[in-house]
């Protein structure tokens, strides 16, 4: 089990979990960035285009000006954090925490490498 989560890091698993939620996605994610800002998205899947939740955050943060990624959360019912999400984080912060959690809310891991 992943440590108890820090009250910021928490708001981000109900951000990615209210994301998911309000269109029925597969996935939902949140992000913080290195000013405290927050943003969160859901996946997309068209026959033009297919992003994952945590790429589409990364992806908005960045452009609102993001030059760092303090935290992230994914809500999935995925057992795994999915790579191309996770190499977008990364390309932003090499460390930030990416926290994975149910749809319920309960985080069942933590991804840091």
């Amino acid at each position: 089990m992943p440590e108890a989560l820090s009250a910021e890091d928490l708001k981000l698993v109900t951000l990615a979990r209210a994301a998911r939620a309000r269109i029925g996605a597969v996935e939902g994610a949140a992000v913080r960035d290195g000013d405290g800002r927050t943003y969160n998205a859901a996946s997309v899947a068209l026959p033009s285009l297919s992003i994952t939740a945590l790429q589409l955050a990364v992806a908005t943060a960045v452009a609102s000006g993001a030059g760092k990624i303090e935290a992230a959360a994914v809500v999935t019912e995925a057992s795994s954090l999915d790579t191309l999400g996770r190499a977008a984080v990364r390309d932003v912060s090499p460390s930030a925490p990416i926290h994975l959690a149910a749809p319920d809310a309960t985080v069942f891991a933590t991804v840091t490498d």
